[in-house]
């Protein structure tokens, strides 16, 4: 297949790029730096439609460019994550509208995330339940309205609600490692919320799966199908670590550190992957323990 991806430099997006080019499909990326490699496109997903050059001949494109959420939400802040989501997508989806209907992509894959639904306590989260009322709420149900509007024009959508991703090498578990490997872990505000947790291998799998299953259209929930509590991923982490993960972090700590952002730390959704196992994909690491113990321990690369 020819595909190309937005945001390819990113965790899920250098780890996509690898796979589809080891399976044997011609991947293009797009990047807001210009570049002479042949299979890099520049744009800027603020500064216009996508560049139909780039689009047309395409089977699949992936969307997964936008601002990266582990800072203080400032005003400034929270109006570039808005922005690079909702005006970067419609600026996808005028550019893929704009490419002729003989040469445009059959699918999109867009990227959203479980902060769609907001705090949702011990409640189980399929796909169906709305969304909620916080910022990140309200700008994920912006952003995928946006991806959604490529169906107008005979797209396949399918929006990906992405959990926490589980590697070494970025995101959640990346930064909680060092204090961890310090003995100084532990439950983050009693601990009780959901974390909506995935490895690296199976939300990859989960957006090739996407591009390859026709039958795949509308939102899933991009996570692991049995959601644990804060408490038990910190425990979990802390076997896989052989270290202890007993010392508590208060709430009121972490938002004199982080602002808003805590909030999103602090409370979580029991999403379930509902329409995913429906759909037939089959989990690489369904079980926390196994997936800790290979994202902390991935395989080394032939040299």
């Amino acid at each position: 297949m020819k595909i190309i991806v937005s945001g390819a430099s990113g965790l899920i997006g250098g780890r996509l790029v690898a796979r589809l080019r080891a399976r044997g499909d011609d991947v293009t990326t797009l990047s807001r730096s210009a570049s002479t490699v042949p299979s890099v496109s520049q744009w800027d997903p603020l500064s216009g439609p996508a560049p139909i050059e780039a689009l047309a001949g395409r089977d699949a494109v992936v969307h997964l460019a936008g601002e990266p959420l582990g800072q203080r939400l400032t005003d400034e802040v929270k109006d570039r994550v808005r922005r690079s989501r909702v005006s970067g997508t419609r600026n996808l989806v005028e550019g893929l509208r704009a490419t002729p209907e003989s040469e445009r992509p059959r699918v999109l894959v867009s990227s959203s995330g479980v902060a769609y639904y907001g705090p949702r306590g011990d409640e189980e989260v399929t796909e169906e339940a709305p969304a909620g009322e916080t910022f990140l709420s309200k700008v994920s149900l912006e952003w995928e309205r946006e991806a959604a509007k490529a169906a107008e024009f005979g797209v396949r959508v399918v929006r990906m609600r992405t959990g926490v991703v589980l590697d070494a090498s970025g995101g959640t578990l990346k930064s909680l490692l060092a204090t961890y490997r310090a003995g100084l872990g532990g439950p983050i505000a009693g601990g009780a919320f959901a974390v909506p947790w995935i490895h690296l291998d199976d939300i990859v799998g989960l957006y090739i799966k996407a591009i390859d299953d026709a039958s795949w259209s509308g939102a899933y929930n991009g996570t692991a199908p049995e959601p644990v509590t804060q408490r038990e991923f910190s425990k979990a982490l802390g076997r896989a670590l052989h270290r202890p993960a007993v010392v508590p972090m208060p709430g009121f700590a972490l938002r004199m550190a982080l602002g808003e952002m805590a909030d999103m730390v602090t409370t979580g959704q029991r999403a379930v992957p509902r329409r995913a196992l429906d759909g037939g994909y089959v989990y690489a690491y369904p079980q926390l323990d196994a997936a800790l113990t290979a994202a902390l321990n991935p395989p080394k690369e032939k040299s």
